[in-house]
């Protein structure tokens, strides 16, 4: 009951965190989204530093199917900005690993003291913002505090032994993220298991896996009944992530080691989420080049459609 109680408290710090940001740089971001992203290296930065700020890779890919079937930003010019998303979203996890859950108190007094005293709507956000973030960050400690007994419960340290193996683990990641619906909070989770040596590397590693697949669960929902170029923005994160995930299975271990050297020596929570960044930012790195290749790719997959309901691509096979 204590671990849901934090898990709680973890989720909803986290949704009070990115509305908060939403109404400080919201329009911003929305405009940066729109015009910087005319090369695809420019939209992996943009991405990023979206994500970065709004602190949800989710929040800022559906900003983008917004902003494609709006026809403010072209179908491929939201590739980039999609793949930049994924690593922007590895800056909470590097935050997490420093457990800095101690100050969690001090935050959240800080952002209510912002915001009952706060004299307008940007530092009453501003405050709701560090609000968000000392929830997140209790929720962690209760949820740390909750795990300690768990040392001594064999079936609990099987459990967690099991998910070594990279495709139970990476099931489980999928399906509790999706469940939860944030992979940040999937990763936090981990990252704080880890650090009461609950959770070895590898295991860790398999469940951030699968949280990168599950994650596209709400932007896959968002593009759905909207235009076709923002059904294949959608379906291109699926695609992105799930290929990426089956590459990050295949190369776990040695993705494991490079995480490994980043870290001080028995930090696993700091490997894992080293291994979240190299991840993420490998995963660009391999796929940013076949950018035109994909839009063309998918443009076929899902074609435009006439005035008369028809697929372009269908009837001009036909």
């Amino acid at each position: 009951m204590q671990a849901l109680a934090g898990l709680t408290l973890f989720l909803y710090g986290v949704t009070r965190l990115s509305d908060s940001l939403q109404q400080v740089a919201g329009e911003r971001m929305k405009t940066l989204l729109a015009r910087f992203t005319t090369h695809p290296l420019a939209g992996v930065a943009t991405g990023t530093i979206a994500t970065t700020l709004l602190d949800s890779s989710s929040v800022t890919i559906i900003l983008v199917i917004a902003l494609v079937n709006s026809g403010l930003l072209s179908f491929t010019q939201a590739l980039g900005v999609i793949m930049g998303a994924n690593i922007g979203t590895t800056v909470s996890s590097q935050i997490i690993a420093f457990q800095i859950n101690e100050y969690a108190a001090i935050v959240l007094v800080a952002g209510f003291a912002m915001y009952f005293m706060g004299k307008t709507d940007l530092i009453k956000n501003l405050g709701l913002v560090l609000f968000g973030f000392g929830l997140i960050f209790f929720g962690l400690n209760v949820i740390d505090q909750a795990a300690e007994p768990l040392h001594d419960y064999p079936p609990f340290v099987a459990w967690m032994k099991g998910l070594e193996n990279p495709w139970w683990g990476m099931l489980v990641g999928a399906g509790f993220t999706v469940l939860i619906q944030s992979s940040s909070a999937t990763l936090g989770i981990i990252i704080t298991l880890a650090s009461e040596g609950l959770l070895s590397l590898p295991a860790g590693i398999a469940i951030m896996l699968g949280a990168e697949i599950g994650t596209c669960a709400d932007t896959l929902i968002a593009s759905l009944g909207r235009s076709r170029e923002a059904l294949r923005a959608g379906v291109f994160h699926l695609l992105f992530n799930a290929v990426t995930a089956l590459v990050g299975v295949a190369l776990a271990s040695q993705l494991g080691k490079a995480a490994v050297l980043l870290a001080p020596a028995g930090h696993v929570s700091r490997q894992i989420a080293n291994a979240h960044l190299l991840f993420n930012v490998g995963g660009v790195g391999l796929l940013i080049w076949f950018v035109p290749l994909m839009s063309r790719w998918l443009t076929r997959l899902i074609p435009d459609k006439r005035a008369d309901g028809q697929s372009v691509w269908k009837e001009a096979r036909i």
